[in-house]
C-alpha cells in the first residue's frame, strides 16, 4: 500500500541552538526537542526527569471533596462497596487498582465487571440490580459512567449512591451521583485533562490518602495497574500521564503485582518493558478475557495474591488470547473477500462472526484497505459491529449521519460501536457509504507517515540511541522519532525472512559507506524488488537496538521504503 511521507517543518534554528548549548546534546536531539516545545533548560529538566512531586492536587478536580467524603463515610460506617468497571484494559486496571487500595482498610468490598455481550458497554440495570439483591450502598464506577444518567437514577430509588470516576466527554446531562470526577466535565478545572479512567480512580485514591495523611509511598505500588490502562487507552502521554508512565513502568519492571508478573511471563517478551510492550504484550491478553470469556477473569489475574494461582490464571488468559487471535485471522481472511474495491468505505456482514473480536477485524481489515471500515455480526436477531476510522476522518459523525438505519450508536471520531435491525443493513450500508464518499478527503485514504528529520546512516550511533531512550515513555503527544535516510543501498543481503516469508531483512549503507546497519521491515516482504540490484532507495525508519546471541547492535525498524 502506497503511504505518503510527511516531513515535519524544520524546527526554529535559533531555540535549536539555544538548547543545544544549554543541554550538550547533539543538533538532531535539539530539533525534536524544540519540535516537541522543549526549549529550555528547565523544560528539559522535567521532560527528561519526570517528578511525582509534580503531580496536581486531586483535590482540584470537581466533586474530589464529595467523593473522598463519600467513600471515607462508607469506610468508617462499614457500608458494602461494589468497585464496577468496563470489561477492556482500562475498566479492568481501575477495579483492580481501586479493589487493591479499599481491600488494604475495610473488608466490604467487592467489584463487578459487565458481561460483554448480555450487558453491554458502561453501567448496567443488572448490575445495580446486583447491588441492591447483595446490599451495597456505594458504587464506584470506573472508566464508565458519565453519560449513565437513567442507572444511577435508578439506583438512587433503590438507595444506592454512585462515585463515577469517568475521562470520557459527558452528554447534555450528567448523572445526579454523590460525586461525579471527570476532568472533562466542562467547569471541572482540573489542569490535566487526559487522564485514563484508572488514572481518574488513581486520583481519587490520591485524594484519600492525603486527607488522612497516608504516605503517598503507599500508594506508588499501584503505578504498574495505571501504566497498562495508560498505554492500552493510547492516552496521550504527556504532562501528568508522562509523570504516572514513567515510575509506572519503574514498578512494572522491577516489582509487579503477582498476577501482572504472571502475565509478562507469559507474553513472550523477557526485556524490560516499554509502553510498546504493553501495548502488544499484555494488553491484548488483558482484553481476550472480556472478548472470548468474561472481562471479570482479567480483574481476578490482576488481584490475586497466590503466585501458583496467578500463573494458572495467566495461563487461562493467555490461552483465550490464542483463540482471539484465531478468530482474528480467520474472520479477516473471510472478510477481505467481500469488500467491494472500489468504494470509498467498508461494511462487510457474516451472522456467525465471534462479537469479540470485530472491533480487531476493522483495524485489520483498513492495513489492507486505508478507508473508514465497518464490521458487523449478529447477536440476539440483531445486527452488532464496531467502526474503525482513517486519520482525519470522523467515523463516529458518518455513522450518526446515518441514525435513521441506526437502533443505538456510540463512541468518538475512530472508533465507534452500533446496533442495527437486519432489515436496514443494505439501505444502511448505501447511506454510509453517501456520506463518506461525499465527506472525505481523497488524502485521508492515504496512509501517513509522520517523519521527524532527516538523517544520515553515517550519524548513528549507540550514543545517539541512548539519549532517543531517556525521552521514553513514547506514545501520543510523544511519539517515538521516526527518520528518513536518503539514497541509500542495500549491501546484498537483502532477503525475505519469517515462517511465511513475509517480512524483509536489509543492510543498508549511504553515499558516505562509512557505516552499514541492518533493517528490518515486518510485513514488508513485497517491497524486495525495490531494493535489489544495488539501486538506491529512501527508507523511513524508527531507531531500536536488536539483542542475538548475546550481542547487542543497532537496528533500523523499517516504517517504508520508496524509490
Amino acid at each position: 500500500m502506497k503511504k505518503q511521507w510527511n516531513l515535519k517543518p524544520k524546527a526554529d534554528e535559533h531555540l535549536v541552538a539555544e538548547i543545544q548549548e544549554s543541554l550538550g546534546v547533539a543538533k538532531i536531539v535539539a530539533e525534536l526537542l524544540v519540535q516537541r516545545g522543549i526549549t529550555t533548560f528547565e523544560t528539559a529538566k522535567t521532560f527528561f526527569r519526570p517528578d511525582l512531586n509534580d503531580l496536581h492536587d486531586p483535590f482540584l478536580m470537581k466533586d474530589m471533596d464529595s467523593a473522598v467524603a463519600r467513600l471515607s463515610t462508607a469506610i468508617q460506617q462499614g457500608e458494602n462497596i461494589l468497585v464496577y468497571g468496563d470489561y477492556d484494559v482500562d475498566g479492568t486496571t481501575a477495579v483492580s487498582l481501586m479493589y487493591s487500595f479499599i481491600k488494604t482498610i475495610h473488608d466490604k468490598v467487592q467489584y463487578y465487571i459487565p458481561d460483554r455481550y448480555s450487558e453491554g458497554y458502561g453501567v448496567s440495570f443488572k448490575g445495580v440490580d446486583y447491588a441492591a439483591n447483595n446490599q451495597f450502598s456505594l458504587i464506584i464506577a470506573l472508566d464508565c459512567g458519565i453519560k449513565a444518567v437513567d442507572k444511577v437514577d435508578y439506583a438512587r430509588e433503590k438507595g444506592i449512591d454512585f462515585i463515577i470516576c469517568d475521562h470520557h466527554r459527558p452528554g447534555d446531562f450528567v448523572p445526579k451521583a454523590t460525586a461525579v470526577l471527570d476532568p472533562k466535565q466542562i467547569d471541572c478545572l482540573y489542569p490535566y485533562k487526559e487522564l485514563s479512567g484508572c488514572g481518574v480512580g488513581f486520583k481519587l485514591i490520591q485524594a484519600y490518602c492525603q486527607k488522612f495523611k497516608i504516605p503517598f509511598v503507599k500508594i506508588i505500588p499501584y503505578l504498574d495497574l495505571l501504566v497498562v490502562s495508560i498505554a492500552a487507552d493510547i492516552v496521550p502521554i504527556t504532562g501528568e500521564n508522562r509523570i504516572l508512565a514513567h515510575y509506572g513502568l519503574q514498578q512494572l519492571n522491577e516489582n509487579p503485582r503477582i498476577g501482572l508478573k504472571a502475565l509478562m511471563e507469559v507474553s513472550d517478551r523477557y526485556k524490560s518493558f516499554t509502553i510498546s510492550d504493553v501495548i502488544f504484550g499484555l494488553a491484548p491478553r488483558i482484553n481476550a478475557a472480556g472478548r472470548i470469556e468474561h472481562g471479570v477473569k482479567a480483574v481476578e489475574l490482576m488481584v490475586q495474591e497466590d503466585i501458583e494461582l496467578a500463573k494458572e490464571k495467566a495461563q487461562t488468559v493467555n490461552q483465550h488470547n490464542l483463540k482471539r487471535r484465531e478468530l482474528d485471522q480467520s474472520i479477516t481472511e473471510e472478510a477481505l473477500q467481500m469488500i467491494v474495491t472500489d468504494a470509498k468505505s467498508t461494511v462487510v456482514f457474516h451472522p456467525d462472526w465471534h462479537k469479540g473480536v470485530v472491533g480487531i477485524v476493522a483495524s485489520r481489515l483498513i492495513e489492507s484497505y486505508y478507508r473508514p471500515t465497518i464490521v458487523l455480526t449478529e447477536h440476539n436477531g440483531k445486527l452488532v459491529g464496531s467502526a474503525r476510522s482513517v486519520k482525519g476522518f470522523d467515523v463516529y459523525d458518518a455513522i450518526d449521519a446515518c441514525s435513521e438505519y441506526v437502533e443505538q450508536f456510540g463512541g468518538h471520531k475512530y472508533a465507534a460501536g452500533l446496533t442495527l435491525k437486519k432489515e436496514n443493513l443494505e439501505v444502511f450500508t448505501a447511506k454510509f457509504e453517501s456520506i463518506v464518499a461525499d465527506t472525505i478527503k481523497e488524502e485521508m485514504l492515504i496512509p501517513q507517515v509522520s517523519i521527524d528529520a532527516v538523517l544520515n546512516i553515517s550519524d548513528i550511533d549507540h550514543k545517539l540511541y541512548r539519549i532517543l531512550k531517556q525521552m521514553a515513555p513514547f506514545g501520543p503527544g510523544n511519539m517515538s522519532p521516526i527518520f528518513m535516510s536518503k539514497q541509500v543501498v542495500d549491501r546484498g543481503y537483502g532477503r525475505k525472512i519469517g515462517k511465511e516469508q513475509t517480512h524483509l531483512k536489509l543492510n543498508v549503507t549511504d553515499t558516505n559507506r562509512s557505516q552499514f546497519l541492518d533493517c528490518i521491515g515486518f510485513g514488508m516482504a513485497d517491497m524486495f524488488e525495490l531494493i535489489k540490484g544495488g539501486q538506491q532507495f529512501d527508507i523511513a525508519y524508527a531507531l531500536e537496538e536488536n539483542e542475538w546471541n548475546g550481542n547487542v547492535n543497532l537496528q533500523l525498524r523499517l516504517k517504508d521504503i520508496r524509490i
